[in-house]
């Protein structure tokens, strides 16, 4: 998923976009592997006019919880991360009536150049 959005990225001309926004989509996606049944998901990425939008959908209908981490875990520190590296990133459960939720994240060009 990584090398799509990368393509992606460099196709829409904001290279500066992809680390920031290539670590966030490794945290979502390792969320869903950790915390997914069946680690399944689907993946949406936008061009906006400021910058980029990644959506990352499962069947998960339990919100991402960010949750005080031990200074020497190995691991737990995936939102804090995304929060970090994004502009903006939030939340929201399906609306068709299914279970599961959609996490995502933005990444504004003109913040980073």
């Amino acid at each position: 998923m990584r090398r799509i959005l990368r393509a992606y990225l460099m196709a829409w001309q904001m290279p500066e976009l992809i680390d920031a926004a290539g670590l966030a989509l490794t945290e979502l996606v390792a969320n869903v592997v950790r915390h997914v049944p069946g680690r399944r998901c689907s993946l949406l990425m936008l061009r906006q006019p400021e910058g980029v939008r990644v959506e990352v959908t499962d069947a998960c209908p339990s919100p991402p919880l960010s949750t005080a981490v031990d200074e020497l875990a190995e691991g737990g520190r995936g939102l804090l991360i995304i929060e970090a590296m994004t502009d903006r990133w939030g939340w929201q459960p399906l609306t068709d009536g299914s279970p599961g939720k959609t996490v995502w994240f933005e990444c504004d060009a003109k913040a980073r150049t």
